[in-house]
Order: C-alpha cells, then sequence, then structure tokens
C-alpha cells in the first residue's frame, strides 16, 4: 500500500500533457471530483440528471477550449488533473453573439439554473486580472486518493515551468475547503467575487517567482 501511495506521488510529480483521447476519461475525473463543490452545486441542474449534467460540462470544456490550449496536465494514471490557460489563452465566449451561441450548451447543464451560471461567468469575466498571466482554471484528484498529497505534488510540477518563465498565476477557488491548499502553494486570497445569492468564489493571485 505504501509502495503503492509512493509511486501515486512520483506519477503526479512527472505528469503528461493531456490530449483530445483524454477527454472522456477526464470528464468522469473531474465530474466525480467536484459532485460536492458548492459552486457547481449552485448552478448545475440537480437530481438524477447532475452527474451526467457534470460529465458534458468537463467533455466540451476539455475537447473546444482547454486541450486544444495545450495545458492540461494529468498524472500518468489518470488519478489527477491540472488544467492551466496560458497567457492570452481563450477563457470563455466573448461578446454578445457568440455568448448566445453558447446558450443552448449552457441549459444542457444548468436546466433552469441556467442564468446562475451566465450571472457566474459574468462575474468571473467582470473580475479576471488584466495583468498578464497563467491562469489555472482547474484541479481534480480522484476522491479515493484525495488527501494523499496527489494534488500538491502535481501543481508543484505544473507551476515549476510557470515559474521559469516568470509569470504569476490566478485561481478562483469555488470550495472553501481549498482555500489552505491554494495558500500552501503561495496564492493569496483576494475577495469574494461571487454574484449575489451564490456561494463564495473566493479570487486568489501567487506573484511571479523570480528565478
Amino acid at each position: 500500500m505504501k509502495d503503492s501511495k509512493q509511486a501515486r506521488l512520483v506519477a503526479a510529480s512527472n505528469p503528461r500533457r493531456a490530449t483530445l483521447g483524454d477527454a472522456v476519461q477526464l470528464s468522469y475525473l473531474f465530474a466525480t471530483a467536484f459532485m460536492d463543490d458548492p459552486i457547481f452545486d449552485y448552478v448545475v441542474r440537480p437530481g438524477a440528471g447532475r452527474r451526467a449534467a457534470l460529465e458534458l460540462f468537463f467533455r466540451e470544456l476539455f475537447s473546444a477550449r482547454d486541450i486544444p490550449q495545450n495545458e492540461v496536465w494529468m498524472s500518468p494514471d489518470g488519478a489527477a488533473c491540472v488544467s492551466w490557460l496560458a497567457p492570452d489563452a481563450r477563457h470563455s465566449p466573448g461578446g454578445v453573439l457568440q455568448k448566445l451561441s453558447w446558450v443552448p450548451f449552457f441549459f444542457k447543464v444548468s436546466g433552469a439554473r441556467v442564468g446562475r451560471i451566465l450571472a457566474l461567468l459574468e462575474a468571473m469575466a467582470k473580475n479576471h486580472p488584466q495583468e498578464r498571466h497563467f491562469y489555472l482554471a482547474y484541479v481534480a484528484v480522484s476522491p479515493e486518493f484525495q488527501g494523499n498529497g496527489l494534488g500538491s505534488r502535481l501543481v508543484k510540477a505544473t507551476l515549476k515551468r510557470i515559474d521559469e518563465a516568470s509569470m504569476p498565476v490566478y485561481v478562483e477557488s469555488s470550495n472553501p475547503k481549498n482555500i489552505n491548499f491554494y495558500e500552501r502553494l503561495g496564492f493569496v486570497a483576494r475577495q469574494n467575487i461571487a454574484p449575489e445569492g451564490a456561494p463564495p468564489l473566493v479570487s486568489m493571485w501567487r506573484d511571479a517567482r523570480r528565478q
């Protein structure tokens, strides 16, 4: 058991870039990891269809946005993954017409809560830093391995490349339980940017590390 845990930590310290062929596996991983996330609980349709809606959201996210931009990193065993967006990467639909074109997809994910997800995306865009930075979009660890340090190992391994480029990093923490996790990695909490009525969404910033 100890040897298998150590092997997973070593694997997480040596991640590989995800490919489009990993999108389905990663959608399952992230849907599982975010089932109890307060923000996703607020915006994703409730009931029996919630799990399928989460998988749909992450599968589309990874296939259409994150993986093609080449900064999604996963442990070789698939137990953990981190999705980054590099400076100047495409974050979300831009312009009124493009946003409207995404509404049917958001409705599939949120159902009657589609207004919530649109308000959340608007708040995130309004508060996103203008300074060039890497954006830590999502981190997931398979629930059976959470608390063993996989997430920290994976994020640290990918932060090393960012630090070598002397770039700052931004993240929005959607779960209060994760604040300490990010603080241990050098992030500093700024403010709650969630729209009225939503659970806290805390913006956090990590200054560039000069090499």
